[in-house]
């Protein structure tokens, strides 16, 4: 992975590569267009969306497979009412987010957890990534989208073994067995 780049985009791609080197199938995930990502900032209410967010979404904006699952992500999902449910979490706790209703809010986890960007750090190319639970807090949970990205990657090893143990079991493959590519021998 090439961490040393100064570009956001390059970084977030060999983040993306690298998962798929691990057995990610690509065709797992679909991305969004620009105007697609436009419209969600616009209906988030967010004139700007930082160029690591905006890559991540290139990627995996409208599908995100594996990557996230259980989890609303993308384009069609993260829409002005689960942006208001974030600002309304973040209303009942102590938090040091600068501008939270101009906020960019990325995940929304059964409606009492969320990844969000301070709307204060939407100037920056690839900001610090927020974690808002409700009832618990708000923490600066990763330095950058970067980051985020590689943490929130899916583990493919561990789900490879798992398949390969069910096999082995004789049980049949759960749907996302297909977002996996078989281990070359």
């Amino acid at each position: 992975m090439n961490q040393l780049t100064g570009n956001p985009s390059e970084r977030i791609d060999a983040i993306f590569d690298s998962v798929c080197a691990n057995g990610l199938r690509r065709g797992s995930v679909a991305g969004a267009s620009d105007d697609q990502i436009d419209q969600m900032a616009a209906d988030q209410g967010v004139d700007r969306v930082p160029e690591a967010v905006r890559e991540v979404l290139r990627i995996m904006g409208v599908r995100s497979g594996l990557w996230l699952a259980g989890t609303a992500f993308g384009v069609d999902a993260m829409t002005a009412e689960r942006k208001r449910h974030a600002v309304a979490t973040l209303n009942g706790l102590d938090h040091e987010l600068t501008d939270p209703r101009g906020l960019l809010a990325l995940t929304a986890h059964q409606g009492y957890a969320y990844h969000v960007i301070d709307g204060a750090d939407l100037d920056q190319d690839d900001p610090p990534v927020w974690d808002v639970v409700e009832g618990e807090g708000a923490r600066k949970a990763w330095n950058s989208v970067s980051d985020w990205f590689a943490g929130t990657a899916p583990n493919v090893a561990d789900l490879r073994d798992m398949l390969e143990m069910m096999e082995e079991m004789g049980k049949q493959p759960p749907k996302w067995a297909e977002f996996v590519e078989t281990r070359q021998s």
